[in-house]
Order: C-alpha cells, then structure tokens, then sequence
C-alpha cells in the first residue's frame, strides 16, 4: 500500500474502461448551489492557491492521489455505482467547491442535500495503458466541483478499480476509508451479504470551523507562534528547503520521483535496534538520517525539517475523508560520529513540537510576515514517514493489498515543493523523491540518496552508532561554509 508509482509507470493489457461522472441533474444542483458560511481550511486554501499559481504560469499541477487494485471476475457496474455514490454523500467535503470572490477570498458553495450527488457511469470501450492514463490525469482540477474520478479497467477474468481524487478532499488516510467502504462494501454486496455497518463519520466542516476559530485567536505573541517564528529564524528565517541545487525556479518544470531501497529486513530490524538503544523511535532514526545526511552534505551541524501527521482527534474524524494533515517542525542537533544522540536528539523535538501540527504554517507565515519569515522557493521540503507494521495499517493488511496487486500513483506533474517519502513494511524500508523534473535537480537528489543510504546501512551495521570515526571523517572532509552551485553526481 506505501509503494508510490509513478503514473507513468502505470502499464497493462488494454481493457475496456468505465468511469463514473455528475448525471447532468446532478451537475447543474451543484452548479447553482448556494454560497456557504463554512470557511475553507488552510489546507484547501493554499491548494487552491496554488493551483491558480500553476495555472497562471502555463503547468499542469500534482493534485490527484490514484490508488487502484485488481477485484476478480466481471464488475457489477450497479453495485458498484450505489457503494461510489454511497461514499460520497457520507463524506461532507465531496458536497463542497470553491470559487474567488472578489476580494480574491475563497467562497465555497455546498450542496444543498446528499441526494443532489448522483454519479453514473459511462463506457469508453477498449482503451490501452496510455489512453486510460490520459483520461484519469483529466480529472477536472480543484476549482470545479467533480475534482475526483472512479473507475474500473475491465479484463477477461479480473478489473482494476480506481480512484483519483483531488488533493483538495484528501490525506494519505483515505485509503483505509476507500478499501472498507468501497472495496469491502462492493464485495459483501455482489456476495450476497448485507451492507458492511459503518460508525458514523465525522465532519469535515466542523473541522473547517474549528480550525479558523482557533488560527483567528493567534497573534504574534501566542506561544505556538512563538515555537514556529523560532524554528524558523533558526533556518535564517525561512522554512527548510532541499539541501542541494534544484535548478531554475524561472522555468516552469515537470515533476518526477526516484524510488531506492534503504534496509532489507534484517538491516530494518537492527535499524530500529540502534533507534531503540537510543532511547528513540524508528521515526526518529529517519529524521536523524536525514539530518547526518544533510550535514556530510552542507557541513551544517543543525538540520531543520518539518513532517506531516493527522490532526484528527475523535474517532469519527478518523472515520472521515478530509485534509486534516498538519505539520510538525523538527531541529536536530546533529552529532556527526553518533547516530544516538543525533536520534535523541530528533526524538526530544518532535515530541517537544507535536502539537505545533494544529498551527498552519500559512498561518505562521501570515503572522510573521513582518519579521522577514519566509517560505523557500520552489518551495518547502517534507520529510514523510510511514510504518506498515502499526495502526491503522497491518502485515496482514499489507498483504491483503499487494494480493490485490495494489498501487498508489503519483502524479508526477509540476510541484513547489520537494517530498520525501520513508515507507516501511515488514519486507523492507524504501524511500522515494519526489523533485522538480531537470538536470541540476536530478543530479542533486541523486547524490543525495547516495549520502541517505550510506547513513541508512552504517546505522544497521553498527558503524557511527556512538563514537564510531566514519562519520566525523566524512563531514571534517567537507569545507563548511562552501555550498554546492554545480550538481554532484550523476
């Protein structure tokens, strides 16, 4: 399930395609559906920003998270049209679109019933790899109400079915919503069985609401602010960004990803060992790496970084599709010949930082906007990770998916931003950049990864745990102060 593809990659024997769209009714509902009360989070809004930004310079925007899985015989396109639309008038966020008023605010108009969301389907016929590529990178962009697609490629014994939502509506947590109520619904329906019961969801406009009530009580002088201006002015007053050269930022890239193995098993396992020896956790040793990393790279003994994690706090906004992802800042004082205390010293902040996640860093950059606080350009890196092995994921659950041949793809279309992805499932922990689509860029975050997994393997292997010397002899052979302008590697 934490395997990301890049849709480029997404291949197979041609199959006829079925996709699910608004029946006219249900277009010209949404179309005239009145302007609500309910304000877009900060999330949406910087989404939704950018989107316009990409739109103005002429480039296509990554927006769209795609899963798809292979379902065995002949789809029931019934069943499956009553669990789609089932899904979405459950779901409050999919009841929602978004327009700029005049005063270049976000309005968002809602629909006014559930029952105005009706999807059907509609038949392509037989398309191959490439055309079926085409028509899901056409779903409409997050200004439109239908920003999200569904379909299935049909086989002779089997089909793919897909999702492709906007970024507008979702996290990374709604692949576990999607396999219970679409994957698992559609099952017990076409097996005869009664529908699966579901706890009820949450709202995502009651999250809405108590986000922007609780950012309109921050002042520059609030302490969370305080904590974020902080983290900040350590980075010389602007956000972390990749350590190496990313090419122009006056030319409008492409996106791409390049994905590696960092452990196999056994080094996961010792990998988690050093981490624990440590008085840390695994997540703490990725960020430790990161920080070593970047220090052999730049010869920085401070590393700054922020991660992403849920702000849900009920358990029905676990129930609920929405992007409720919030970011937390980390500062590591990095120890160059210890993987322990640089892993401590990553675990002391993140836990020290963890409820910073419900500031929104648009929101910290509107604050301190007086004190020369900035974002990077092209834009903010982050550091992701995710462990297979624990809640709300499992081994078996893991197995469930890649039994179904199961895929996450990325939308490698143009980006602000430099995403790394840590992944770890009881096989193996990978890692995938996501970067902008050029030869500086390339050949940065080429060698980057070579730094990365040497860190990586070292920690496993025991060298650079304490007092080790490989590590302190890589960095003093670095000249501090001199940043790289020309890429390294290949």
């Amino acid at each position: 399930m934490v395997a990301i593809t890049a849709i480029g990659d997404w291949n197979g024997e041609p199959g006829e395609l079925t996709s699910w769209h608004p029946s006219p009714a249900s277009r010209a509902r949404l179309a005239s559906a009145p302007v609500s009360p309910i304000p877009v989070s900060y999330q949406q809004e910087q989404h939704l920003r950018a989107f316009r930004s990409h739109t103005a310079r002429g480039t296509e925007m990554a927006r769209l998270n795609i899963p798809a899985w292979d379902m065995p015989g002949r789809c029931d396109v019934r069943a499956m049209s009553h669990v789609i639309n089932a899904y979405l008038r459950r779901h409050d966020t999919y009841h929602s679109w978004f327009e700029f008023g005049a005063d270049d605010s976000v309005v968002r108009r809602t629909a006014r019933s559930p029952r105005d969301i009706t999807l059907v389907p509609v038949a392509h016929g037989e398309l191959t790899a490439a055309r079926w590529r085409e028509h899901v990178l056409s779903t409409p962009g997050p200004l439109q109400w239908d920003c999200f697609g569904f379909g299935v490629i049909q086989r002779k014994d089997h089909f793919t079915f897909y999702l492709a939502i906007d970024h507008v509506h979702t996290d990374a947590m709604f692949m576990g919503l999607v396999l219970t109520e679409i994957h698992l619904m559609y099952t017990a329906l076409v097996g005869g069985r009664p529908p699966i019961p579901l706890t009820p969801a949450g709202s995502y406009h009651d999250y809405c609401l108590r986000q922007r009530a609780y950012t309109e009580s921050l002042s520059l002088q609030s302490p969370e602010v305080v904590e974020w201006i902080r983290f900040a002015q350590g980075n010389d007053d602007v956000l972390p960004h990749f350590p190496l050269p990313l090419g122009s930022t006056d030319h409008a890239w492409g996106g791409d990803l390049i994905t590696v193995d960092l452990l196999d098993a056994d080094q996961g396992a010792r990998f988690e060992s050093a981490c624990v020896r440590a008085g840390s956790r695994f997540f703490a040793g990725v960020l430790a790496c990161a920080a070593l990393a970047e220090t052999e790279l730049t010869g920085r003994r401070k590393y700054f970084a922020i991660t992403p994690t849920t702000t849900r706090r009920s358990a029905e906004e676990f129930m609920t599709t929405g992007w409720f992802t919030g970011l937390v800042p980390v500062t590591v004082e990095v120890t160059p010949d210890s993987f322990a205390d640089t892993a401590r010293s990553a675990q002391h902040s993140f836990d020290a930082n963890v409820a910073l996640a419900d500031v929104p860093v648009e929101r910290v950059l509107e604050l301190a906007a007086p004190l020369g606080i900035t974002a990077p350009a092209p834009g903010v890196t982050m550091v992701s990770f995710l462990d297979a092995g624990l809640p709300p994921l499992s081994p078996e659950i893991i197995d469930a998916w890649e039994g179904m041949n199961g895929k996450l793809f990325f939308d490698n279309r143009s980006a602000y931003q430099v995403g790394v992805w840590v992944n770890r499932t009881a096989r193996r922990t990978t890692v995938t950049v996501a970067f902008p689509d050029n030869p500086v860029a390339r050949a940065s975050v080429t060698r980057y990864l070579e730094v990365l997994v040497r860190e990586y393997r070292d920690t496993a292997s025991g060298e650079g745990y304490g007092n080790g010397p490989s590590r302190a002899v890589r960095v003093r052979a670095h000249r501090p102060g001199i940043r790289a302008e020309a890429p390294v590697g290949g």
